[in-house]
């Protein structure tokens, strides 16, 4: 063979050996997926509300994927916390984009809302530190510990990267969980079904207009699942402020299913604002047991139903929203800022109890004020709502505490295709409700940090997510 013929196909060979080593082993799949947790349970004595956390029933997780399609990466996380507010949802957020190599606005982060798990806003921190003699609330570091950790953890992850060619989409209709809490009595009086309700008349009332279908996307490489995320709409809260952490029953039939059947279990809440279990829930233990067993039963009709499609596409989309934030009432940013400061006198008059009692009124107040005022100021800026596709699953995660309606606003767009939803990201508006609870009064609207005509914002945001017109 002439020695040039040689040479060039010896070249050859070389160049293809390397093309072939530089592809993943199933030469060149587009899409790869990797899995992470930590442990994000505060420290005990750490305040999880106004109490400290006293003993821990089970360990609070944060749970998520990394995808990866050749050129951007992408991070869907559930944290089993109550809310994540301004500076911490912030924190865990750039942590996390950080770690996996993506930006910050194409991860989601995302608390499943468990009451036995810490509410947090280092915002809210923040502002108290910077007052004189600022009342004992938040410790920071535990913060900057736990999101190390997760950071750690979904770095590590990354070198578990694994091809996946399909996407599996599975729903059912879970029995007797969840049910509306804003409940209406034939001559029009709305009345609130707590998340334990011990009030066999409210109880008896029906379940409302929620959303009964649990939906699961399933990832895997041909058939071999690796990791399935679990969507459902409900306060996932059976009982509240004794003290203890726990991921409730959302994360009993979430940690139960993954060590069954050997898969990787992520739980998200939806649009669960207006959503409880109170129907079901008189706040015992033996209640607990049943919503779990009901939930898991419900992933694995969801799981049992799932039908493969490929994958196919891996899109992300992110609009800003610029909300209004309320000014009435409580909400009165220079009164919040007045009460902030106001470290108060106690009279030498009063009592040595009656002299603790005040003390802990004006912390009280102190702590609410600082809280309002980092999310009126938080208000001040856009927020940035987000969804994802993958393969023909559509995701679109929204903030703060949104109303099943904004859910099944979502749905209706696409009622042909499958479309989950994620609520709960940064918590700073509070309750994201219709304009229409606004004018019926009750609990939710109350404790909204935006003003009624948000309902049209989102609306919108959610029609530019899904590329609708």
């Amino acid at each position: 063979m002439n020695r040039s013929i040689l040479c060039a196909l010896t070249l050859i060979a070389v160049i293809a050996c390397c093309v072939e080593s530089a592809l993943p082993a199933d030469q060149g799949a587009r899409f790869r997926v990797a899995t992470f947790q930590s442990d994000v349970t505060l420290p005990l004595g750490d305040r999880l509300y106004s109490f400290p956390l006293e003993t821990v029933e089970h360990p609070l997780l944060a749970k998520g994927v990394v995808l990866d399609d050749g050129g951007k990466r992408y991070v869907l996380c559930a944290v089993d916390w109550c809310t994540l507010r301004n500076a911490t949802h912030r924190r865990f957020q750039t942590k996390i984009a950080a770690a996996a190599g993506a930006e910050p606005s194409c991860v989601a982060v995302h608390c499943v809302h468990q009451h036995t798990a810490p509410s947090f806003d280092g915002s809210a921190q923040e502002l108290l530190e910077k007052q004189k003699d600022p009342p004992a609330f938040r410790n920071l570091k535990s913060v900057e510990e736990i999101t190390d950790r997760l950071a750690a953890a979904v770095k590590e992850s990354l070198g578990g990267l694994e091809p996946f060619d399909t996407v599996g989409l599975g729903r059912a209709k879970v029995d007797r969980v969840a049910a509306i809490r804003r409940v209406f009595t034939p001559e029009g009086k709305l009345l609130t079904r707590w998340s334990a309700c011990r009030d066999p008349k409210l109880r008896a009332m029906p379940e409302g207009p929620i959303d009964p279908f649990l939906k699961t996307i399933t990832l895997a490489r041909g058939d071999k699942p690796i990791v399935r995320m679990h969507y459902y709409t409900t306060h996932p809260q059976t009982f509240y402020r004794d003290g203890r952490a726990s991921y409730d029953f959302p994360g009993m039939a979430r940690e139960r299913l993954q060590k069954e059947e050997g898969v990787f279990q992520i739980y998200f809440t939806g649009c669960a604002g207006d959503v409880t279990a109170g129907k079901y829930n008189e706040g015992t233990p033996e209640c607990r047991a049943a919503l779990a067993e009901r939930l898991y039963a419900g992933m694995k009709a969801a799981i049992a139903a799932t039908r493969p499609a490929p994958m196919d596409r891996l899109e992300w989309r992110t609009t800003p929203v610029q909300f209004t934030p309320r000014t009435d009432g409580k909400r009165d940013p220079e009164k919040n800022r007045a009460t902030l400061e106001d470290a108060g006198k106690i009279s030498e008059e009063l009592s040595e109890e009656q002299r603790e009692k005040e003390r802990e009124r004006i912390a009280e107040a102190r702590i609410g004020a600082a809280g309002r005022l980092a999310c009126y100021e938080r208000l001040q800026e856009p927020i940035e709502f987000s969804s994802v596709r993958i393969g023909p699953a559509r995701v679109v995660h929204l903030p703060g505490e949104p109303l099943i309606a904004f859910q099944h606003y979502a749905q209706g767009l696409l009622p042909d295709e499958f479309v989950a939803v994620a609520g709960y990201g940064l918590g700073t508006p509070g309750y994201v409700c219709p304009e229409k609870a606004f004018e019926e009064g009750g609990y939710e609207p109350s404790a909204s940090a935006v003003v009624p005509e948000s309902e049209r914002l989102v609306n919108g945001a959610i029609r530019e997510l899904l590329g609708v017109e």
